[in-house]
This record gives structure tokens, C-alpha cells and sequence, in this order.
């Protein structure tokens, strides 16, 4: 591949699609791998201007990452692109002990002996937003600072109790940090300020209130980007102010167009989400045409393992052979969630995600579908591992669930190639979310 502009990994599976979405939107054709690729799975992508490459990192330790990030990052940098970037949950939620962003932070820092790295995470399309440092995110129509948050606040597993991003960073990593504030941000000396904030931190937060100081940020990540790729962190908040940027001599070309995919009979859904807005969105599809299936998550972790999906297996098989669609839930919403008991057998949430991932791979060859959904962010990572997928790229975004758009896989397996999948975070989207996707409609 030459002439990269931007080259990424993606914290979980969720943030990886979004910043796909967000590039193809921007006329950049973007690939994103599920792991480290061969040539002949590189060349098929060779006309990608992105490369992304899918991780795990959101729900992993500090020594996890200390062996994994490094070898990412080491391939991401052999790439070249102009940009590379560590992309993390726009809620930035993470622990020094779980998604820790602060050690991610050093590890890329040190892979590319780099003085200071940019931070964006406002991302006003997603409707998250810094100002002078606090992080502020919407909840059905209503806005919250992330500690006072009613879904991020009691994250099961990173809970979000500090609105000050560098506050909430110094928890995870001793690196120094500054802050380009939205004031300095919209002044005439912004680009000096910028310059003495990258020679005096190890970490700058760069705010974002709006498209138009995103846009300033933009314009300041690719005006110090060094030459053979710079690191960054942040959300999807990066390439949205770089593709401001871009519009402009280094324009990659047009928007992307997205022909609708048109309704699927039939679709099979996994969550292994406790968020309120999925319960909702599960309620709803049961009313709409699809079938519930409750999954034990206990025994879905416990040596049983396998037959419980067996047994899940079978409902789902029932239900698509009777043509509904079929939802394979583990809990319903946040009184559901079991995660004490769950959590009590080392690695278990990822084997969660995986036994939802080797259900779904099981009905969707069965059953022959052309559509299937994940939910849950963490689940979803684990979860598409498990389904022989090698890359996806993007079928159709979802206007009204910016994030989380429509994906093809590619796989070298029959059943699988060509697969529709669409990837949600427990935030994520409407009430008819399943409905709609099902119907082809877009959120």
C-alpha cells in the first residue's frame, strides 16, 4: 500500500468500525483487518488510502498490552501512513487496570520515539464534546459531564467517575500533560501555543466543542505531524477533524455513496450488553417480528459451556426456520447483569464474547443468512473472532446511529464472505435499531 494517510488500531471492535465509517464518509476507502494481514490479504485492499486493524485492548490489562500494543503498533508503523492512530472509546472509559489509556499512551509513544502525543475525544458527531478539559456525552436527547452520566457512570466494568480527562489520565500514567482549551483553541496564538504545549508535555488534550473548533484541531494534529507517521489517541473525534483538514489540496476524493442494502428476511442477533438503551431495543424487536432467547451467561463461561450453546444453537435454528428473526440475549438490561458472578472465573467476559461469537458463526452458516448483528462493545471484539472474518469494510452507514455502520466481512470461509454485519456499542442507536437493520432502513 502507498500513500497511506492514516493508519489505526482500534481499542475494541465498536471503535474500529466508527473510524471506518467516519473515513468512508470522507471519500477515504478504508480496510479494516482483524489481524495482522499477509500479502495476498493486503493486496485485495491495495486501492485503501486506511488500513485499520481491530483490537482488544478496552478490555485488557496494562501487561496485556505491553506485549500486544507494541507488536500492533511496530506493524502500523512499518506502514508509513502519515497518521497513526490509537483509537479509543469517545466516553473514554478505562482503569488503570482495564482499557488502560495511559499505558497505551506510553507504549505507542515509545514505538515511535515521540516526544508528546495529541489527544482528541470530543467528537461532536457522536455527541461528545471537551471543554477545558471535561468530557460531556448525550443520553437520549440529554447531555451529562461523563461522571454524572447514567449509562457511563455505572459502566460494569470501567465506570466513569472523573470528568477531567487529564485527571482521569494521571491514574493510568505518569507522563506529563497539557491542555490546548477551547479559549487558546480559537485565539490568534493557537499554533504557538500548541508548539510549547508539545515541547513542555508528554500528552496533549486538544478540546472539542463544536464542528468549528474541530476543525481547528484538525488543522493542528496534521501541521505537526512528523514525517514517517505520527501517533495519536483519541476517538473518531481524529478523523473527523482531519477529513476538515483534508477537504483541501490534500482532498482524497469524493463523499462515499452507499446504495441501500434492502430488507433480509431473516436476521440473528447476539448481546452481551447490560446497557438500558440495548434492553429497550430488544423489548422493542420482540414486538417487531423476532424471537428472545435467553442465554445463560454463567453457564455460558462455566465448563458447560458447550452445551449451552448447543441448546442456544437450537432455539435460534427453530426460530429462523420458522422465518423470524431471532435475538440471543445474555441479559436484559443493567438490573440483569450478573457480571459479579461472571467475573469471579479469570477471563471470563471474554469467553463470553466468544461462546455469542461461536453461536452466531453456528446460525449464520446454518441458516444461510446475509445479515447478522453484534451488540455490546466488549462482546463484539470477542465475539467476531470467533467467526472467521479476516477484514470488513463498509456496506452502509447509519445516519441515525453514527458508529455503528452496516459492515461486509471478508473471510476465506463460503458462509461467511459477503456476510452483512452490523457491530453496536450498548449506547448505541434508536429503539428499532434490530428492526430497522433487519428492514434495511438505517436506524
Amino acid at each position: 500500500m502507498r500513500d497511506l494517510l492514516l493508519s489505526y488500531y482500534g481499542d475494541d471492535l465498536t471503535g474500529s468500525t466508527d473510524v471506518m465509517e467516519a473515513l468512508e464518509l470522507g471519500g477515504v476507502p478504508t480496510v479494516l483487518f482483524m489481524r495482522k494481514p499477509d500479502a495476498g490479504l493486503m493486496a485485495r485492499f491495495a486501492h485503501c488510502r486506511a488500513v485499520g486493524l481491530a483490537g482488544t485492548s478496552r478490555s485488557e490489562s496494562p501487561r496485556w498490552m505491553d506485549t500486544h500494543l507494541e507488536a500492533a503498533f511496530t506493524w502500523l508503523k512499518s506502514l508509513r501512513a502519515e497518521i497513526c492512530h490509537y483509537k479509543v472509546c469517545s466516553t473514554f472509559d478505562s482503569s488503570p487496570t482495564i482499557g488502560s489509556i495511559g499505558r497505551a499512551i506510553e507504549v505507542g509513544r515509545a514505538v515511535f520515539a515521540q516526544d508528546c502525543v495529541p489527544l482528541v475525544v470530543g467528537a461532536p458527531q457522536l455527541k461528545r464534546y471537551t471543554a477545558f478539559g471535561h468530557l460531556f456525552a448525550a443520553y437520549r436527547d440529554r447531555y451529562y459531564r461523563i461522571d454524572r452520566h447514567p449509562v457511563m457512570s455505572r459502566h460494569p466494568a470501567t465506570p466513569m467517575d472523573e470528568s477531567d480527562l487529564l485527571v482521569h489520565l494521571s491514574r493510568q500514567t505518569k507522563l506529563t500533560t497539557g491542555l490546548l482549551d477551547l479559549a487558546t483553541l480559537q485565539s490568534p496564538s493557537r499554533s504557538d501555543a500548541m508548539d510549547r504545549l508539545l515541547g513542555d508535555s508528554s500528552i496533549v488534550l486538544v478540546d472539542v466543542d463544536s464542528r468549528e473548533t474541530q476543525a481547528l484541531a484538525g488543522k493542528e494534529i496534521w501541521r505537526t505531524r512528523k514525517p514517517g507517521g505520527h501517533f495519536v489517541v483519541g476517538s473518531s473525534g481524529i478523523e473527523y477533524a482531519l477529513l476538515s483538514e483534508w477537504a483541501g489540496d490534500t482532498a482524497p476524493g469524493s463523499e462515499g455513496s452507499f446504495p441501500p442494502p434492502g430488507a433480509a428476511d431473516r436476521i440473528a442477533v447476539v448481546s452481551g450488553s447490560c446497557s438500558p438503551t440495548t434492553e429497550r431495543q430488544i423489548r422493542h424487536a420482540m414486538t417487531d417480528g423476532f424471537d428472545g432467547i435467553e442465554v445463560d451467561p454463567v453457564e455460558l463461561v462455566s465448563e458447560h459451556s458447550d452445551k449451552a450453546i448447543a441448546r442456544a444453537t437450537a432455539a435460534g435454528n427453530a426460530s429462523l426456520e420458522a422465518g423470524r428473526s431471532v435475538i440471543l440475549y445474555t441479559a436484559l438490561g443493567p438490573a440483569a447483569d450478573r457480571g459479579d458472578e461472571i467475573d469471579r472465573q479469570e477471563g471470563a467476559r471474554h469467553k463470553l464474547g466468544r461462546g455469542l461469537g461461536e453461536l452466531l458463526r453456528a446460525l449464520a452458516v446454518e441458516q444461510e443468512l446475509k445479515r447478522v448483528i453484534i451488540a455490546g462493545g466488549d462482546t463484539s471484539s470477542h465475539a467476531l473472532g470467533q467467526m472467521g472474518v479476516d477484514a470488513l469494510t463498509v456496506r452502509m452507514p447509519l445516519p441515525a446511529s453514527p458508529g455503528s455502520p452496516l459492515c461486509v466481512a471478508h473471510s476465506s470461509i463460503g458462509a461467511i464472505d459477503g456476510l452483512e454485519v452490523a457491530l453496536k456499542g450498548g449506547q448505541v442507536g434508536t429503539d428499532r435499531y434490530f428492526s430497522a437493520i433487519r428492514d434495511g432502513l438505517g436506524d
